[in-house]
């Protein structure tokens, strides 16, 4: 089995269980490749003693790997798809952050989940993915990245609001007068669209949510639509930039550049074990529906 380790940060609580996962691994003769940065980290913390190859780019993966663990909180998750794209190659999210939505198990749980998890009794949760284009002359790398949570334009720089002219399928929508926009996939719709009063879609619904920020148009009400939807916006405002956001990746465009967004053809796989899911990851987590009175 041949496995590879991603981590943004070396939480000084979580090296314990780092070394304890490394360990794990090796008693079982994983083969394990770990991202560059974060191996200096382990290396620079004296967590291990054994050498390991690193990677530090897409190009160096391939799909002989047969998982990918994240080691953090859901911005390490998120981050770690770039690793992956096209690969199809399952992540196992290790949570060593505070809530961990998208974690498969939390750190304390390794030494009791990983032989479930080597031995392949899980579930694979398929999440769509949001690929940009714009139509500017010289492409900022921001756009040659996917985004597993949102896609987001924002105003830049004042306390205006800008407004962002949206298209569907090339049929007008409307222009939203907001703080921003967002385009959320089912996996993001729990996370900054909700804050700005989206629904939650589960992982299996084919649908994408288009969630203003802070909308000056009262009327303006989030709107779930087919996830094969190409969506075109063009933002105005006062000032002559603005932002979008690919999950936490940020770029300033000129106003009136053509957005395109659209689902990836390929899907990011996250490991779900058995006594899991997306409820009661609901539940737990959220605290879905939760009443004191009952």
């Amino acid at each position: 089995m041949k496995i590879g380790i991603y981590g943004q940060f070396y939480h000084e609580n979580a090296g314990h269980y780092i070394g304890q996962l490394l360990n794990l691994l090796d008693e079982k003769n994983v083969e394990v490749l770990i991202e560059e940065d974060f191996l200096q980290m382990i290396h620079d913390h004296n967590s291990i003693q054994k050498e390991y190859r690193q990677f530090s780019a897409f190009e160096e993966l391939d799909n002989t790997f047969d998982l990918f663990f994240s080691i953090g909180g859901d911005g390490t998750i998120l981050k770690s798809i770039n690793y992956i794209r096209n690969l199809n190659i399952p992540i196992v999210g290790i949570n060593t952050g505070r809530l961990g939505f998208l974690a498969t198990i939390q750190k304390e749980q390794i030494e009791s989940t990983l032989n479930e998890i080597l031995e392949k009794k899980f579930t694979l949760s398929p999440r769509s993915v949001l690929t940009i284009e714009t139509n500017t002359k010289e492409q900022d790398p921001v756009f040659s990245q996917i985004a597993l949570n949102e896609i987001a334009v924002s105003r830049r720089n004042t306390t205006s609001m800008i407004t962002v002219d949206t298209w569907l399928n090339d049929q007008f929508l409307t222009s939203y007068w907001a703080d921003g926009l967002i385009i959320a996939t089912p996996t993001g719709s729990t996370g900054y669209s909700l804050s700005c009063g989206g629904p939650v879609i589960t992982p299996d619904a084919d649908s994408l949510v288009i969630t203003p920020i802070a909308p000056h148009n009262l009327n303006a009400r989030p709107l779930v639509i087919r996830d094969g939807t190409r969506i075109k916006l063009k933002v105005s405002g006062r000032e002559k930039t603005h932002l979008v956001s690919m999950d936490s990746r940020i770029a300033t465009l000129e106003n009136d550049t053509e957005i395109i967004i659209s689902k990836a053809p390929y899907c990011i796989n996250f490991v779900e074990l058995t006594e899991d899911s997306f409820l009661n990851t609901l539940r737990k987590k959220l605290l879905w529906g939760e009443d004191k009175r009952n």
